[in-house]
């Protein structure tokens, strides 16, 4: 493979891409994303959509009716005798193992009789029937006893109960007890972050065609392909080779279809083992909320030192992560929450504490932001805590504990320095083009003069760390065809989840080969033609697949030169690629001419390509290390107003600055920022998950659980892309990451809604406003100050 270098060229004579050259749809240019039509007129084939082989049998499983207790009778006569009913298994009947879990144990695929269960909706027993109707009805009619036992449902009770799914990890710089002690002032809080329903548009769903030979082809709507193929093979007790899993798209993932797809992929592969017919496995939406994970909710305590200013002195704090019932990949999301603790604030003196609490509800998975989001909430929260006890503005203390080159203020807690100080000029500018200064008089004004609605206004900053925290993960591979008619097929390990991945790596192909985006066709993520991929997550989707599809393409790129030299017996720089076309000397040919030139000589006209992240590492021994190859920084400014006396209220105007490095199709970019606002607004506001007290989800469709509508759309929604800014690292084009940092713009909603609740106290209280910030929640807010003032 040949080797890129600092400067983002390959280290071979392949003339570098000119960057006058502009093909339609390359690298750098709005395209619009690859399925959007598909995607408005219903004709984006979803796996529930496909055209299933003749005799598919449709299954769907039965769950659990309590929140813990141990299975003590199972009688399914009545579900094997119902109309249409075909096979019915329980945990017995898997040939191979029954734990699924993606990295610790703890995670079974059914529960059987004498077995714990751990939650209410856990999996004890699938059907297979002719018809979606038939199997749901059949899953209905099943007997099951239970021994009920006691439930932890709150991370406190699972704290209280030392109840925990992997051991605490800890972070830590200086030493942050005597840093208290001896800080000019200090604050101790609480702050409960709720969790958040992945609601992707697709639910979960798996097709699953038995082959020759005990093969089986796995449609699967999942973030993690090879993980499925690796998981189903182990459940069939079958070689990996048998499992090819295909992914074309998903209707929308999140981190919710990264590990919590597989179940239902194994599921019904068994099912189809054992009938020899294709079987459909697709969740109810009720029944996918109820047995499928969630963000984490997290519980935050800290004890905070600083200065007159505001700044920072010291800091003790603890992050909690509700898990539920299994590890799954809390271990990782929690150590994300510590790493983002300190979002984009230097803490001279910090001990960190992070504990994964096991609770007797559905494990919690991966979300949008994997952790970071959690973290960064927790520090927003200490640094508006600090700005009402100063007096201070909140955004002067936060531009006071910026990272920041001056005075050795650029190690984060955990090692890492900060390379690229892109965020006091990004807020500068942000606080100019938003007019900040002159809102903020503006608002105060109003405030006074206006007893029951309170406007408030906040400027927040992002700094997320970009790269898997687990080193393995961090490669990627490509496959590339050319054909001789000069069309091209495109393959590569990242799955497409709407955000318009597959757009942004043919757009790297169409950049090195010059070639028009049209000529490419990106096709359906498999296992059977890039191995051993990585989960499409981490915001490293574009990152690490469109280095691999440049690597592939540079090969044949270098291939094409080379038999250019030989073939005309010219020199390697009388050979330029331009768009369409590729210049020999004094002849020009049409890329497709060229190609099929090169195919009659017998020259090669596929290649693979691959890449691995270069300088991350972290030792969890001594909790230091430079666990990302980059940061993605952004900031946003919300202005919302409040009505004190119901809580009601809403988003104004929001104004936002985002660092997206070259961007490799502002279009998309844009996009991603403006829904992962949205979505993340929805997370700190309207998102409430609720149990009842025996531990079944109450919140189990759009009824129960408020996702932002569009009426919820901030009417002024200004975004733009920071100009100027290539990434310091080699990554693709010098592009960023943009997946999940846009999120955490949306913590400036919930600051502002606090700012509106703290002007009823002119400033000098900071209110508590656990998330979701919900109506119900700003009230009892405001009725707090108003008995605080009384």
């Amino acid at each position: 493979m040949p080797e890129v270098n600092e400067s983002n060229t390959v280290a071979n004579n392949v003339p570098p891409t000119t960057p006058s050259t502009t093909p339609a749809g390359s690298a750098g240019q709005g395209v619009a994303h690859e399925s959007a039509a598909r995607h408005v007129s219903g004709e984006a084939v979803y796996v529930d959509d496909m055209m299933a082989p003749s005799g598919t049998l449709h299954a769907y499983v039965g769950l659990s009716t309590v929140a813990h207790g141990v299975v003590s009778s199972m009688s399914l006569a009545a579900v094997k005798n119902a109309e249409g009913v075909v096979d019915v298994i329980t945990r017995d009947d898997i040939p191979g193992i029954v734990d699924i879990g993606p990295v610790f144990p703890g995670d079974p695929l059914m529960v059987g009789v004498d077995d714990t269960v751990e939650f209410h909706g856990q999996v004890l027993f699938a059907v297979a029937a002719t018809s979606y109707a038939a199997a749901r009805r059949a899953a209905r009619l099943a007997k099951i006893e239970y021994a009920t036992l006691p439930a932890h449902l709150t991370i406190e009770e699972g704290l209280a109960a030392e109840s925990f799914v992997r051991p605490a990890h800890y972070q830590s710089r200086g030493n942050a007890q005597e840093g208290l002690r001896a800080a000019d002032q200090r604050l101790q809080g609480e702050l409960q972050i709720g969790g958040q329903e992945q609601m992707y548009l697709e639910g979960q769903a798996s097709l699953c065609v038995p082959e020759e030979d005990g093969g089986m082809l796995v449609y699967s709507s999942t973030q993690n392909p090879t993980e499925g193929q690796k998981l189903v093979a182990e459940v069939l007790s079958v070689d990996l080779h048998k499992v090819t899993v295909d992914t074309r798209r998903m209707g929308g993932a999140f981190g919710g279809k990264e590990t919590h797809a597989n179940q239902w992929a194994c599921l019904a592969a068994i099912l189809a083992r054992r009938t020899g017919r294709a079987v459909k496995l697709r969740l109810a939406r009720g029944d996918d909320m109820r047995a499928t994970g969630k963000r984490h909710h997290f519980l935050s305590r800290y004890d905070v030192g600083f200065d007159k200013q505001g700044r920072i002195q010291a800091l003790d704090l603890m992050l909690a992560g509700g898990c539920g019932m299994s590890p799954d990949l809390s271990d990782a999301i929690v150590d994300r929450a510590m790493f983002h603790s300190d979002n984009a604030y230097y803490l001279p003196q910090v001990a960190i504490a992070g504990h994964r609490v096991k609770t007797n509800t559905v494990s919690n998975t991966a979300f949008r932001g994997f952790g970071g989001p959690q973290g960064m909430v927790a520090i927003e929260d200490i640094i508006d805590a600090v700005a009402r006890s100063t007096g201070r503005d909140p955004l002067d203390v936060r531009k006071s504990n910026l990272y920041s080159a001056e005075d050795n203020r650029d190690v984060t807690h955990y090692g890492q320095t900060i390379e690229q100080h892109v965020l006091p000029m990004l807020l500068d500018r942000l606080e100019e083009t938003s007019d900040y200064r002159a809102r903020r008089e503006s608002i105060r004004t109003f405030n006074a003069s206006n007893s029951v609605l309170k406007k408030g206004i906040a400027l927040t900053p992002v700094k997320f760390g970009i790269s898997f925290t687990v080193q393995h993960l961090n490669q990627a591979g490509a496959l590339i065809h050319v054909y001789t008619d000069g069309s091209v097929q495109l393959n590569h390990g990242g799955t497409e989840m709407g955000q318009g991945l597959y757009t942004k790596v043919a757009q790297v192909v169409a950049q090195e080969l010059q070639i028009d985006i049209a000529n490419i066709r990106c096709t359906a993520t498999r296992t059977d033609k890039v191995p051993n991929t990585s989960p499409t997550a981490a915001s490293s989707g574009s990152d690490i697949n469109g280095m691999a599809a440049l690597d592939a393409a540079r090969t044949l790129r270098q291939r094409l030169v080379a038999f250019a030299c030989e073939h005309f017996s010219v020199a390697e720089d009388a050979v330029v690629f331009l768009p369409n076309q590729v210049s020999v000397g004094e002849q020009v040919f049409t890329f497709a001419q060229f190609v099929n030139l090169a195919y009659h000589q017998r020259i090669s006209l596929s290649a693979t390509g691959f890449y691995r992240t270069p300088k991350i590492h972290y030792d969890r021994e001594t909790a230091s290390g430079r666990p990302f190859y980059y940061f993605a920084n952004g900031a946003a400014v919300s202005e919302v107003v409040i009505d004190t006396l119901t809580g009601e209220y809403r988003v104004e105007r929001v104004d936002i600055c985002h660092d997206v490095g070259n961007s490799l199709n502002p279009a998309i970019d844009i996009g991603q920022i403006e829904g992962g606002f949205i979505q993340g607004m929805g997370w700190l506001t309207s998102e409430e998950l609720s149990w009842d007290a025996s531990g079944r989800l109450t919140t189990v469709g759009p009824a129960t659980y408020k996702i932002p509508a569009i009426g919820d759309t901030p009417p002024i929604f200004n975004v733009e892309l920071l100009p100027d800014s290539p990434n310091a690292e080699a990554t693709i084009f010098r592009s960023k990451a943009v997946g999940e940092p846009p999120l955490m713009l949306a913590i400036s909603v919930w600051s502002a809604l606090r700012d509106a609740i703290s002007s009823m106290a002119d400033y000098r209280v900071h209110p508590k406003l656990d998330t979701p910030a919900t109506p119900e929640r700003v009230l009892m807010a405001c009725e707090s100050l108003r008995s605080e003032s009384s």
